[in-house]
């Protein structure tokens, strides 16, 4: 038992593969995902979100897909959860049967019947979930950010917990109804390991203040994460009122460069009581800005 997470073991017979006839060419596999996402707008060299670090808090890290520009990336919200089952599941079923709190984020994942997890002593979290939750039809890129969507949200919760070695990667195995090979959605084949891919998480991404906060009046500050570590970003605040949008701040930053705070980034403001929206884009390799990879997140300040 570690930290009160509950292991689940699982019978032999409930981990043989499946028999497999004719593969499909079209199926890819879970633990070599297709790289489909482009690089950061400045040149420089993306970088993966890095894995959240053991906390005391009941917020689960769960992550949800959302579009900017004309892709799609992997965004992550701190919820709150019951104290029925152990850290990975809850944030899973969070995942899984929840809305995300931002409404520009979306799951494609449906609340299954069943859904067990468990952590060895090699840091390899085994999720074995129930086939229903897999009732979405997805192309495979789609179905690509939904397997990394439950990586991502894995691992986040085992480290977040402190059941993890933070110096050794997490691979997670997922199960279906007990078994390997399962084809999820139609596209990615089940039951390799596999791990966090770089290219999944967005490259702009606002961490505090989240969607719908309430934050006292005075300095209000905006930090989030770039996965393009010294990549210059803009930054806008808007004035909300009701339907519309008025901008009333806006300025340049740069994302931290060095090993401990790589990609991180933030601005504080001096703000009156009032509805709020934070805006965080990248900026293109000639100096302009541009709105690239933008991230929005509302609040209000009171």
């Amino acid at each position: 038992m570690r930290r009160g997470l509950l292991l689940v073991v699982l019978p032999a017979s409930l981990v043989l593969s499946g028999c497999v006839a004719n593969p499909r060419q079209d199926i890819t596999d879970a633990g070599s995902p297709t790289q489909t996402v482009p690089g950061p707008a400045d040149g420089t060299t993306a970088t993966s979100a890095p894995l959240e670090s053991a906390q005391a808090s009941n917020k689960a890290p769960v992550y949800w897909i959302g579009r900017s520009n004309n892709n799609v990336f992997l965004y992550r919200e701190f919820r709150d959860v019951s104290e029925d089952d152990n850290p990975v599941t809850r944030a899973l079923r969070v995942m899984m049967s929840q809305k995300p709190l931002d409404p520009d984020f979306f799951t494609p994942w449906q609340n299954p019947r069943k859904l067990a997890t468990s952590i060895s002593g090699k840091n390899t979290i085994t999720v074995d979930v129930s086939s229903d939750a897999f009732n979405s039809n997805l192309d495979a890129d789609m179905a690509e950010r939904a397997i990394q969507q439950l990586v991502y949200t894995a691992t986040a919760a085992a480290a977040s917990a402190g059941l993890t070695d933070s110096g050794q990667q997490i691979q997670v195995v997922i199960l279906v109804d007990g078994h390997t090979d399962y084809v999820a959605f139609n596209r990615v084949r089940l039951g390799a390991p596999t791990s966090r891919s770089a290219g999944m998480v967005a490259p702009v991404w606002i961490i505090d203040p989240q969607e719908g906060t309430t934050v006292a009046d005075g300095a209000v500050k905006i930090s989030g994460r770039s996965t393009s570590p010294g990549g210059k970003l803009r930054w806008e605040i808007q004035k909300v009122d009701g339907n519309a949008k008025t901008p009333y701040q806006s300025g340049m930053m740069t994302a931290a460069a060095d090993a401990q705070q790589s990609g991180l980034f933030s601005f504080t403001l001096n703000l009156g009581p009032g509805s709020y929206e934070a805006r965080v884009s990248q900026v293109d390799a000639n100096g302009k800005a541009t709105d690239l990879n933008v991230d929005t997140r509302g609040f209000t300040v009171k």
